[in-house]
């Protein structure tokens, strides 16, 4: 069953000979978390804004060079709590850098445990406030109805973006390391 499901949608890119699966922006259950570490317990802050594409040429599910470009807005970021909300954007300059980007390529693909799923791993740039890093980070790919659900998790450091961590009060400081999670539904448009 599992190869059925990569044969739909090998067989629907091949027929265009290219592919392009696009984010559904109007899909519900859009969400891209931050969980951040401070003196003992945690925060996060959430947001559906989440836009991006995955795209290639050829005849078979992702070629080489397939490009894979994801976008967030953060002033969207809400973490229930107003204050913590100005604070963090603030401190991120989200006037200045609007948006954290990804852009880069499917690296690895591969059959995933479930019959409609696929493993990715994509490589490429992750810019944040201005600094562009190197990424490399796994996704799962559920294939569903003619949708795609993308699920991906990774950490980043936020002196690797150049990002001060801010302080709560004079000794307590917001952690170094912030976990990332996504899930986003796409849908193909070519």
């Amino acid at each position: 069953m599992r190869w059925r499901i990569i044969a739909l949608v090998v067989l629907a890119a091949s027929a265009a000979r290219a592919a392009e699966w696009q984010v559904d922006r109007a899909a519900a259950d859009n969400r891209v978390q931050f969980t951040s570490e401070v003196a003992g317990f945690s925060f996060t802050g959430t947001t559906d804004q989440v836009d991006g594409f995955v795209y290639w040429e050829g005849d078979s599910l992702f070629q080489q060079a397939t490009q894979v470009r994801v976008e967030v807005e953060l002033d969207s970021f809400e973490t229930g709590i107003g204050k913590r909300d100005r604070d963090m954007r603030q401190v991120l300059e989200t006037r200045r850098f609007p948006k954290a980007a990804f852009a880069g390529t499917v690296l690895e693909h591969a059959p995933g445990s479930g019959t409609d799923e696929l493993r990715v791993r994509v490589g490429g740039t992750l810019t944040l406030h201005g600094v562009e890093r190197e990424l490399v980070a796994p996704a799962t790919i559920w294939v569903q109805d003619g949708t795609w659900r993308v699920q991906t998790e990774f950490a980043i450091r936020l002196a690797d973006y150049q990002i001060q961590a801010p302080s709560l009060a004079a000794f307590v400081k917001v952690g170094q390391q912030v976990r990332i999670a996504a899930s986003f539904a796409m849908r193909q448009v070519r």
